[in-house]
């Protein structure tokens, strides 16, 4: 599987761009999350908005399980070098989608303590509102 498709690595630079910009005009910048990586047989979870110029700089929160998720930095070549019992990697939700800004999974996710448990309330919030 390619972990990140010419669309959203085009996706994700733009949003490098439009960060850049808004550091500059002093904006507040807070796209949702555009890519969801996850481990098959864990539950670690990478969600990445941005994408830096390096083509390997991933933006985004991270949680990889121990109960400390955070937002930060990480490497694609590094989520492409994992090798997994089984023969697995570390996939790409191909399903993944979401209406909300990363600041909003960041507080649900620093509420529910992960990024899986975080996904399953904000499911359940969308589908009330």
């Amino acid at each position: 599987m390619i972990l990140l498709p010419i669309e959203l690595r085009a996706a994700l630079r733009s949003n490098d761009a439009d960060r850049r910009v808004s550091d500059i005009k002093g904006e507040r910048f807070d796209p949702p999350p555009v890519v969801k990586f996850f481990n098959p047989l864990g539950a670690a979870t990478w969600l990445a908005t941005e994408l830096d110029e390096d083509g390997d700089t991933l933006f985004g929160l991270t949680d990889l399980s121990f109960g400390c998720p955070e937002l930060g930095s990480f490497s694609l070549s590094e989520l492409r070098s994992i090798r997994l019992p089984y023969g697995l990697w570390i996939e790409r939700d191909e399903a993944f989608a979401t209406p909300f800004q990363l600041s909003r999974w960041t507080d649900t996710v620093r509420q529910a303590g992960s990024i899986i448990w975080a996904e399953t309330l904000l499911r359940r919030a969308a589908r009330l509102s």
